[in-house]
């Protein structure tokens, strides 16, 4: 068996979604493995889901403030954290290639739906606002998750991954604070 994560983006409300697919490939096409590869940790596991759920919702949202912010400041940094978790998400997806495949995420899928379906049917100000706190709320918690990977997973390729990438998210945290501060 061979696992493929494919990257889909799904037409119906422009939301992107991350299937992991597995099929089994023709013995011919399946390349020889000393060994299977080795299921990820717990903390490595609830690391991976709960990144790959957060992309779909860094663009969806995105997408929504590019265009519907009433200031520059605020499509700016929403066309950031689209390209950023795109591209985070393109580096994750590549380290995952030769990993077990980890289960779909799920805990806050809910919750990221119902924001950006309230965005979508925000305007001016209150969508300026929902977006800008829903953007501090989590990239605090993304600090947060990536922390605890540094310091609690055992993949040294995810840890490397999540050392790399934290110094971008705090970033994004610190300008969405500055939006925050600002009532942009």
């Amino acid at each position: 068996m061979r696992v493929i994560l494919l990257a889909a983006v799904t037409v119906l409300g422009g939301s992107a979604i991350l299937f992991p697919l597995t099929t089994s490939a023709p013995a011919a096409e399946t390349p020889a493995r000393s060994a299977p590869l080795a299921p990820l940790g717990p903390a490595d596991t609830y690391f991976v889901s709960q990144t790959s759920l957060g992309t779909p919702f860094q663009v969806d949202s995105g997408r929504l403030a590019e265009t519907k912010g009433t200031s520059q400041a605020i499509r700016s940094y929403a066309e950031l954290m689209e390209s950023s978790h795109i591209t985070v998400n393109n580096a994750l997806l590549a380290i995952l290639k030769n990993k077990a495949p980890a289960p779909p995420p799920t805990l806050l899928k809910a919750a990221y739906s119902t924001m950006v379906s309230t965005l979508q049917h925000e305007t001016g100000q209150t969508c300026d606002t929902d977006y800008i706190t829903g953007q501090f709320n989590y990239q605090k918690a993304n600090t947060a998750l990536y922390e605890y990977e540094i310091a609690n997973g055992t993949d040294p390729d995810l840890k490397a991954f999540a050392r790399e990438t934290l110094p971008k998210i705090q970033d994004h945290l610190a300008r969405a604070l500055k939006l925050q501060e600002s009532g942009e």
